[in-house]
């Protein structure tokens, strides 16, 4: 079940941990988790146990062309055994009882996993199997917890979303990828300048049409104009659209007074 066409650009990106599905139970979640870690830049997968045996074709079907992390997937009999290479090894658990662990999010495991990575130490991540999780003996095998902050009242995730989680910090951590971008399409914001020139058009016009002519009012009239077009993200191409609108909209007043002249 290997040498799949899918997943041809799937190449591990640095020093990346490893994920290790303890007991998973459901072929097809396998092939999903493959799926997120693909997703978030997580490339080693490892299956202890896994309940119906090794492989299976659903989790090929379920990877939606993250081929080669299954392909490459080794199989462990026990969870020592998949962590015995590793430096670190983190686990994920959802209600930590009486263990005296560091216990970190999902995101604070992601700068401490980036932490490791740069050390070139290697890295694992134990996810328990769908239905109970992880036992006390598993987590023996952790030096810190993972934790998923969720909604008290529902914080159920299943197996891939649990992985997908923490690939997404993973992946993030290192991202650099501004949290907040205004697309322009072929155009760039106005400048300070540009936006000037435009309101000292505007106004022009505002002023010769009568627009402004309550003498008191003016000036905030005015400033209330350029509050919104400053605050506004204005484009180059947008200005030069508004600067013909008021261009047109001069023009044809002043026809409608030529033409009032006339009459």
């Amino acid at each position: 079940m290997t040498g799949r066409d899918g997943g041809a650009d799937l190449v591990p990106l640095g020093n990346s941990p490893v994920v290790i599905l303890v007991r998973p139970q459901l072929a097809d979640n396998i092939g999903a988790v493959a799926r997120a870690m693909a997703n978030g830049g997580l490339f080693h997968l490892r299956l202890v146990a896994p309940r119906d045996g090794w492989p299976q074709e659903k989790a090929w079907r379920m990877a939606s062309g993250a081929d080669r992390i299954l392909d490459a997937a080794p199989v462990f009999a026990t969870v020592a055994e998949a962590c015995a290479d590793l430096h670190r090894v983190f686990a994920t658990c959802p209600r930590p009882r009486h263990i005296i662990k560091p216990v970190l999010t999902a995101r604070g495991a992601a700068a401490e996993l980036r932490v490791v990575s740069a050390l070139d130490w290697r890295a694992g991540i134990l996810f328990g199997p769908e239905r109970a999780g992880l036992d006390r003996e598993d987590l023996a095998c952790a030096d810190s917890l993972v934790r998923i902050p969720l909604n008290p009242a529902f914080n159920s995730l299943n197996l891939a979303q649990a992985v997908m989680v923490v690939a997404y910090e993973w992946w993030t951590a290192a991202d650099e990828t501004l949290p907040r971008l205004l697309g322009t399409h072929e155009t760039q914001v106005a400048t300070k300048g540009e936006l000037d020139n435009f309101l000292t058009h505007l106004i022009a016009e505002l002023d010769e049409c009568g627009f402004l002519r309550n003498v008191p009012k003016r000036p905030g009239m005015v400033q209330n104009l350029r509050h919104l077009f400053q605050r506004g993200e204005v484009t180059q191409q947008e200005l030069r659209t508004l600067h013909g609108v008021v261009t047109e909209l001069s023009h044809g007043r002043k026809l409608r007074e030529a033409r009032a002249g006339l009459g």
